[in-house]
């Protein structure tokens, strides 16, 4: 039986604002605030972990310990099958010491292109993972895992989103998640998969 969420506020840990966001927009409607790591100026834990899930537990104690909340921590990234599931867990790894997206899809195109591989929805298959925990001071945790199926795109398309959005076209859709509305992305995306399943078990 999933432990139940009663406190008022939540804090997210990350400081990637555009997760953050996601995440608010998804809550919107349950009475919790949302505050995020960056927003009380915590310092991120290195992620150690060889696994979502790992990462995502690291990072939710870390936070709720440093600020005596519940903490929800994401570690999420793209699994490229032609790449033998890169970048997984490096996907931030991938985009460079400034962390520039930019710089993560174009390394995923040149090293699709390096191992010969056509430019097809089928053979450049792709998963978005997303694995959230729910940390409390006390150290119980909640986890919940959500992916998205899809291909990766070249060039990228669309102004939304962020991270790898551009590169990324979800099975059953003509647009990146770039090119989707926020409300039209959070609907099938991987972070909204395992939102909802975590709201189902913990909030409602």
């Amino acid at each position: 039986m999933a432990r139940r969420f009663t406190g008022a506020q939540l804090l997210v840990a990350t400081h990637n604002r555009g997760k953050a966001e996601e995440i608010r927009q998804m809550l919107h409607g349950t009475g919790v605030e949302v505050v995020s790591a960056a927003d009380l100026g915590l310092t991120a834990p290195e992620e150690t972990g060889a696994t979502f899930e790992a990462n995502a537990k690291l990072k939710a104690r870390a936070a709720s310990a440093a600020s005596g909340l519940p903490a929800l921590a994401d570690d999420s990234g793209l699994c490229v099958l032609a790449l033998d599931g890169q970048p997984g867990v490096a996907t931030a790894d991938w985009e460079g010491p400034t962390r520039d997206a930019m710089v993560g899809m174009r390394r995923i195109q040149q090293e699709l292109a390096t191992r010969g591989i056509v430019e097809s929805a089928e053979a450049r298959r792709a998963t978005f993972v997303c694995v959230l925990v729910l940390a409390w001071p006390d150290g119980h945790c909640e986890i919940v895992r959500g992916e998205m199926p899809g291909h990766i795109v070249w060039p990228p398309r669309g102004s939304q989103g962020h991270g790898y959005d551009p590169t990324f076209q979800p099975d059953g859709s003509a647009l990146t998640c770039a090119e989707m509305a926020p409300d039209a992305k959070n609907a099938i995306s991987h972070r909204g998969a395992a939102l909802r399943k975590l709201l189902a078990a913990c909030f409602q």
